[in-house]
């Protein structure tokens, strides 16, 4: 396993990769030594370039471990565009089970991947902002900045 971290206006942000890909992206509360790769160097670049605004898709490949739904749900998230947002009803229809809304729910909460995984974008179907991992300061921080022209 490599391991980097780059400053991020959020905070530290711990990169996790295998040899097969991005394992996890996470907000953590300090920086430690590093591992590097250079699937953790391209993240690192890309991610430090969606901060500073000049990127809006990622290109990385990834190798999250979750359970066929979860990973068909992050799959599916990785389809909402930047700038917008949708509902877990939303993505339960995506993957054409509108009856598992919840379970959406809980695999967008097993998101290993944050950002590049973008399930931040999901929000309460009333429009609020619902539970993020790294918290909903930082769920808010982003959908505003990806709100910018």
């Amino acid at each position: 396993m490599y391991m980097q971290f780059i400053n991020s206006p959020l905070g530290p942000v711990k990169i996790t990769a295998s040899d097969s890909g991005i394992t996890a992206i996470s907000f953590v509360s300090t920086a430690q030594p590093s591992q590097p790769s250079a699937l953790t160097d391209s993240a690192a670049a890309q991610l430090s370039a969606y901060f500073a605004g000049r990127l809006s898709r990622f290109d990385l490949p990834l190798a999250a471990q979750g359970t066929a739904f979860q990973q068909q749900v992050w799959r599916t998230l990785c389809t909402v565009p930047f700038g917008t947002t949708c509902s877990y009803a939303d993505i339960a229809r995506s993957i054409s089970n509108v009856k598992a809304v919840r379970a959406v729910g809980a695999a967008n909460g097993r998101n290993p991947i944050a950002i590049v995984v973008p399930c931040h974008r999901v929000i309460g179907a009333n429009g609020t902002l619902t539970g993020y991992a790294g918290g909903l300061d930082k769920k808010a921080w982003l959908l505003k900045h990806e709100q910018r022209p």
